[in-house]
């Protein structure tokens, strides 16, 4: 009886049922914050920004996250990384504007850009005109402000950047096969966040959300952000049960001489 009493209160200072619950605890949390940044590790993918093509979304040297999905889970609005071999020999970070059966057509009646005669509101772009011409590689002439209008093929999308007047995207390749369009098997990954110089979530446009097919959901990355903190939390809090129990055991065994 008294064992099991001293045990239950933990007044031997080992071996109590706070000492078996910080160690539950602790191994908890080491699991979640491991799981954590695994998990992670599997869904996403780091990405370094190298042009200002995407300014004000990304700028250059910005550290990105981006998950991993197959191209046929990408709907208008992402920003996506891909590859191809005609555009560059490295992979690029550009917006899906248009997706297969689409119409884009540039300029609607106030110089917008419009998807099967709908209108974009795009406060994410930088539409700003340079006070030059671009340096655009030979062969090809600077796409800002040139009047186009592509039906993308089945399978493939229109990609544009979001500085418009210093982006070489789906424009520049306009008479190419495809009109500037690549397969959406191009695409590795979506940009779901920035994650240096500060941790910015990258926002789905409202822009798309009304026409077929909406928008995509963000991936799991904010609740990878929260089982690492949870874990965290967990570890220092049990690691902390043992040192603090035993300050308050010293401190209730210091009673005044003669206390019954």
């Amino acid at each position: 009886m008294g064992g099991t009493q001293a045990i239950r209160s933990g007044s031997d200072g080992r071996g109590g049922l706070g000492n078996v619950l910080s160690g539950i605890a602790v191994a908890i949390g080491f699991a979640l914050f491991l799981g954590g940044f695994v998990w992670g590790a599997v869904v996403y993918r780091p990405y370094t920004v190298p042009t200002d093509s995407m300014m004000p979304t990304v700028r250059p040297g910005d550290r990105l996250l981006a998950q991993r999905i197959d191209g046929a889970e990408v709907r208008r609005g992402d920003v996506v990384i891909f590859s191809d071999s005609l555009w560059s020999d490295s992979p690029m970070v550009k917006r899906v504007v248009g997706i297969g059966g689409d119409t884009v057509k540039c300029c609607g009646a106030g110089g917008e850009l419009t998807v099967n005669g709908t209108a974009l509101d795009e406060p994410y772009a930088d539409t700003t005109r340079p006070d030059t011409g671009l340096a655009m590689p030979p062969g090809q002439t600077a796409p800002t402000g040139t009047p186009f209008e592509v039906t993308v093929p089945e399978g493939n999308l229109f990609l544009l950047g979001d500085r418009r007047a210093a982006s070489l995207d789906s424009r520049a390749h306009l008479q190419e096969a495809g009109q500037g369009t690549v397969p959406r098997s191009a695409v590795s990954a979506r940009v779901d966040a920035l994650a240096w110089p500060s941790m910015t979530m990258v926002e789905r446009p409202a822009t798309y959300a009304a026409l077929p097919g909406g928008i995509s959901r963000p991936g799991p990355l904010r609740l990878q952000v929260v089982a690492v903190l949870a874990g965290a939390a967990l570890v220092v809090l049990g690691a902390a049960y043992g040192p603090v129990a035993r300050v308050l055991g010293r401190g209730r065994r210091k009673e005044p001489a003669g206390a019954h």
